[in-house]
């Protein structure tokens, strides 16, 4: 094997040594020569950090990859892509990122590349379904004799943390539909907005995902790995399961979107209504106090002194007048 000098990994944020029969997986230093990655029994799962411009460079000098593979773990793009080539799948995936003290709603983005020795992972951001997996694995490898194994892993604690999402947001959404349903309704809108925006993101992103799953699978078994199809078939089992979930809560907090509208819509009214009758109330006195404020000669009442108190008594009258005409024309 090609040697390399510089011992160095670029953007190296952890390696992994899975050796058959070992539970527990063997955590390579940081310090670790690269041309020692590949060497021994087992297998590697190498995670890269792509803040860290080299990684290209390097991927170019490991062995195993084509170029294709290689453009996946360095591609910066936003969308779900599974390929099947050359008994190797690479790929990239959604996930949620991750802070140092919290999870969040934001999406990141998982790139891969599996071989029969290594699988090879890459990201921007901390995400929150490689950390579970890293964790999970740490306690328990045994199960994990190749590649694939850790690639399944991975979409497993995707799927997880999914069902912690369809969870969170059913509670959330719980909430504003008692605010919604209260005989006192408020505008929750701003408060329903971030929750509708992260469902639809993850269900149209899950949708796209279960398609690439479904066509990868389809493809040629001399392209395929081996045991991939069954491994495919798994997983889009347990996709397909909270996929149902998260469009059932889109398809509520839809519904729910529309009842806030509505009962805004009639409160709008309501406003407009009780605007409209004190327009027709207040028109008929608006018109007597306009005549009788005209700069013009002999106007009614004008010469006694009892003026006003007929100004007033026909002002009152015309306001009994309106409302009675309301009254029986059932506006009021």
């Amino acid at each position: 094997m090609h040697q390399i000098s510089n011992p160095t990994i670029p953007g190296f944020v952890w390696a992994y040594r899975f050796r058959p029969g070992s539970a527990t997986p063997q955590r390579l230093p940081e310090n670790t020569d690269r041309s020692a990655l590949l060497s021994g029994d087992g297998f590697l799962w190498l995670h890269l950090n792509l803040v860290d411009a080299r990684v290209g460079t390097f991927l170019e000098e490991l062995n195993g990859l084509n170029e294709d593979a290689r453009t996946a773990l360095t591609t910066h793009d936003t969308h779900a892509t599974v390929t099947v080539d050359e008994q190797m799948v690479y790929g990239t995936l959604v996930d949620f990122q991750r802070e140092f003290d919290q999870d969040t709603h934001d999406l990141g983005w998982l790139h891969f590349a599996i071989t029969d020795r290594f699988i090879v992972t890459s990201r921007l951001q901390p995400l929150r379904s490689v950390e579970r997996a890293r964790m999970a694995m740490e306690k328990n490898a045994a199960k994990l004799l190749r590649p694939l194994d850790v690639f399944e892993a991975l979409v497993i604690e995707f799927q997880r943390t999914l069902i912690s999402l369809v969870i969170e947001m059913t509670e959330e959404l719980n909430l504003i539909e008692d605010y919604v349903y209260d005989n006192a309704p408020r505008d929750e809108r701003r408060r329903l907005a971030p929750v509708r925006r992260t469902i639809v993101g993850v269900h149209r992103h899950l949708r796209t995902v279960l398609s690439l799953m479904r066509r990868a699978s389809a493809s040629d078994d001399e392209e395929m790995p081996l045991g991939f199809d069954e491994m495919a078939g798994r997983l889009m089992g347990r996709l397909e399961t909270v996929s149902h979930d998260v469009y059932e809560l889109q398809d509520r907090a839809r519904l729910l979107h529309e009842e806030i509208d509505s009962k805004l819509s009639s409160e709008i009214n309501r406003h407009l209504y009780i605007l409209s009758i004190m327009t027709a109330l207040v028109l008929p006195p608006t018109l007597v106090t306009g005549f009788f404020g005209m700069n013009t000669s002999s106007l009614p009442f004008s010469a006694g002194s009892n003026g006003t108190g007929y100004a007033v008594a026909i002002i009152v009258a015309s306001i009994l007048v309106a409302w009675w005409l309301l009254k029986r024309a059932d506006i009021v």
